[in-house]
Order: C-alpha cells, then sequence, then structure tokens
C-alpha cells in the first residue's frame, strides 16, 4: 500500500480523538540543535495553555484492533479499510511534514495489534526513532495503551510531552456493556501509575537537574458522550474525581457519531449531542476555574444540563438567596460565581476597587458582560437605571432566541450545532470565545 494511501485511512481513523491540547510543556532546542519545539507558536486547531495554535499530525499507527468496542469504528467487527504504519514510516513523515512547516508535533495513538505490550513497544520505537534520531524536540501527545506494562509506560511517558488514557464511557455498565474487552480497571490503573510517576518526577528534577521529564505536560483523557444512558451528574462527578485523583490536565468530551447499525447504540442517523458536549464542557470549566462543585451544578432531580442556558447561568438563577451580589465589596470567590465574570475580569475588580468605588460604566470598561452580570450585582448599593428583574424575565433574556428555535421541534439529544445554516448556529461565537478566554 502507497504511504499516502495509509496516511489518508490511518489520519480519517484518528479523528475521533478529541485529546489535542498541549498546554503546560516547554520543551525546545538548545544551542541551535535539535528540531522543532512547543515553545514557538504554530498554526493549527490545537490550543496551548497560554492561548497559541500547535499544530499536529494527528494519525494512529494503525487501525487493525484486536478489541470489538461498539462505539469505534476501528473495531475488529466493523467492515472498514485497514492499514499499519511501521515505526519508520511515522517518524519520516513527521520530520517532512514539519520540515514543510504543516505541523509543529505529533499526535499518535492506535488500535491494539498483538496485545496491549506489543502495541506500546511500537509506539516506544516510533518516537525514540524522532528524540534520538532525529533529535525532535516538538510535541508529541501519546496515547497509553490500556493493559500495557507499567514499564513501558514509564518508557513512553519519558519520550512525549503529553500521555493520555482514555476512560471511553462513564460506568462500569456502560463499559461492560460496549466494550467488552476493556475493564475500569484496566484504564484507572495505568491512569494512576502515570499520575504517580509525574509527583515522583518533580522530586527528581528538583533533585537532580539531569533526570529525565515525565510527561511535563500532564495527562488527559476522554469520554463517550450520548453513546450510554449515562447522566451529565454522572459526568460531572466522574470527571472532578478523575481531577482530584488523577491531576488531570483536560477532561475532553467527544459527542457520540453513529459509526453503524448497533442494537445497543443510538441508531445511524443520530445526529451527534454536539450542544450536550458543549455544555459539558462549560460545566467542566466551572469546575477547573470557578470553584464550583458537580452537586452544586446539578443534583438528584436535575440530574442533566438544561440545553437552553449555560451552566453559571443556570447556577445563579436557581440561587436567588446568593444575589445580587455587591461589587464594591464581594469576596474574590463570590464574584466568580456571577453570570458575566470570568477569572480575569474578577481579578481586574478586586484590583481596581482598591482605588476607587466601581459603577457599571467600570464595569464594562474592565471587560464584564454587563448583559448577563447586571440581573445579579449591585454597584454602590444599586441596581442598574431602569432595571426590573424578575426570575422569568430573566431566563427570557438570558436564552438565546437561536436556541428557543432549536429547541421548539427538537428534543435535548437531538440538539446541535449546525456548521452550514447561519441561522441555526449554537452556540454563539461569544459563547465560544469566552470559553476558550474562561470568561463565562
Amino acid at each position: 500500500m502507497e504511504l499516502s494511501e495509509k496516511l489518508r485511512i490511518l489520519s480519517d481513523s484518528a479523528k475521533y480523538d478529541a485529546a489535542c491540547t498541549s498546554s503546560g510543556t516547554e520543551r525546545r532546542g538548545t544551542g541551535g540543535e535539535g528540531m522543532g519545539n512547543t515553545f514557538a507558536g504554530g498554526i493549527c486547531h490545537s490550543f496551548a495553555g497560554d492561548g497559541r495554535c500547535i499544530s499536529l499530525l494527528k494519525i494512529l499507527m494503525t487501525n487493525y484492533c484486536l478489541f470489538d468496542c461498539k462505539y469505534c469504528v476501528n473495531r475488529r467487527s466493523n467492515d472498514v479499510p485497514r492499514a499499519r504504519f511501521t515505526p519508520s514510516e511515522i517518524a519520516d513523515l513527521t520530520i517532512e511534514f514539519y520540515r514543510r512547516n504543516y505541523i509543529e508535533g505529533l499526535f499518535l495513538s492506535s488500535g491494539i495489534i498483538q496485545s496491549p505490550d506489543h502495541t506500546c513497544e511500537q509506539m516506544i520505537e516510533t518516537l525514540s526513532i524522532l528524540r534520538s534520531k532525529y533529535d525532535f524536540r516538538g510535541y508529541i501527545h501519546a496515547k497509553a495503551i490500556p493493559g500495557a506494562a507499567p514499564e513501558l509506560i514509564n518508557r513512553l511517558g519519558v519520550l512525549a510531552d503529553r500521555i493520555s488514557v482514555n476512560i471511553e464511557l462513564p460506568s462500569q455498565k456502560s463499559l461492560a456493556k460496549l466494550a467488552p474487552d476493556k475493564s475500569k480497571n484496566s484504564i484507572l490503573l495505568p491512569m494512576g501509575h502515570i499520575s504517580e510517576k509525574i509527583m515522583e518526577n518533580k522530586y527528581e528534577i528538583v533533585k537532580y537537574k539531569s533526570a529525565p521529564k515525565f510527561a511535563p505536560a500532564g495527562q488527559s483523557t476522554q469520554m463517550v458522550i450520548g453513546a450510554t444512558p449515562d447522566t451529565d451528574l454522572q459526568i460531572l462527578r466522574l470527571s472532578e474525581a478523575m481531577y482530584k485523583k488523577y491531576s488531570l490536565k483536560r477532561v475532553f468530551y467527544s459527542a457520540y457519531v453513529p459509526v453503524g447499525d448497533q442494537k445497543l447504540l443510538p441508531p445511524a442517523g443520530t445526529k451527534p449531542p454536539l450542544l450536550r458536549e458543549h455544555r459539558l464542557y462549560q460545566a467542566d470549566w466551572l469546575i477547573r476555574f470557578y470553584g464550583f462543585r458537580a452537586e452544586e451544578i446539578l443534583d438528584e432531580t436535575h440530574q442533566d444540563l438544561d440545553p437552553m442556558l449555560d451552566p453559571k447561568c443556570n447556577w445563579a438563577i436557581h440561587h436567588p438567596e446568593c444575589f445580587p451580589v455587591e461589587i464594591n465589596s464581594a469576596d474574590y470567590e463570590m464574584l466568580l460565581r456571577v453570570p458575566g465574570i470570568g477569572v480575569r475580569s474578577a481579578q481586574r475588580i478586586v484590583t481596581a476597587r482598591r482605588y476607587a468605588k466601581l459603577d457599571y460604566n467600570d464595569l464594562k470598561k474592565l471587560g464584564i458582560v454587563l448583559k448577563r452580570a447586571i440581573y445579579f450585582i449591585l454597584c454602590g448599593g444599586k441596581r442598574m437605571d431602569g432595571l426590573i428583574v424578575t426570575k422569568e424575565g430573566v431566563i427570557r433574556q438570558l436564552m438565546s432566541e437561536c436556541a428557543v428555535k432549536e429547541n421548539e421541534n427538537k428534543s435535548f439529544s437531538d440538539m446541535q450545532i449546525s456548521f452550514f445554516d447561519d441561522k441555526n448556529i449554537f452556540p454563539t461565537l461569544e459563547d465560544r470565545v469566552k470559553c476558550l478566554t474562561r470568561e463565562m
């Protein structure tokens, strides 16, 4: 098979992997030696922690797989074209693409061939060629293979900048039903091992300057959304627990795309729950940066996120006892809970009010989204002139007209972002910008 045909098949097979963020690493060449780096900017669709774009060659080593996960396009029972790269072919492709300024790094995953250990060894050989033969210092994200020996994961973590293990589904019941070859234990064990190695490595680097770094960009994971009846509350609880226990950099949520007719899955033709995915990312952001807990965002009586309101607005509306907040005296943690005030905006408010009392004009200059915030704040003990606040009125104002139109004839599971019809695009451009800048 021609190399170009392999590239077409295996890059297409990797498109459902959503874990492509490269924040937290600063590997770069020294003294004019080596090629590539993760510190300089690039052109891509993957974002670093400081907002830079990092271009990645995103491929599978092979889409042959021993496992038969029902939700996966590469499952062994699925009749799709198969291909396999050799370690040297992937290394050569990466370098050639880098030299042409197409990419800044590599995202490498693989189906399971022969055994988890053998697959992991092939990935290690690939990264060894890049790091040793080519002295490549660009960003590399490698997917750890569940079931691989700990010593192999150790070697993979030394060669990669970020390493991840996909948890795939939110519960053991769903995993047993749709991925019988996997178990929750086989996924969480390597995740825990990677977390421990990252912590150990921090002390090793302090003690021994020449100690090799282990996954300096941390680890992440991914969950498939919409393939099982698991609720948003279950998903957020699991994400919160993994952030605490394994110090994950990121949990990625991937809306399930039907890849064939399976009795246990939504039928072919079902639209991916992209709006639900978007709401989960917003809720995840609240847990990571805004001090929320999963049980605050959802509870046993409301186990799914509201498609009509973002999670922060929804929380504020259902906790009227916490509002309105006096901008000139509220503490930082409470400011973060006001819709329209993000992390940076809250910091600006705390700094600015040391020198003068703030009014609504000042807040606008500080970057607060007043069209959301005005219903929940006071300035000098006063509401904005002419503002009348009722629960129904606030909800009506905060709901997007587009969302109302989308919901008239569609259920929650059917709602999705349209990439082609401008009238039906949801969430708005402002929502996406605020999500990227952590301002909600």
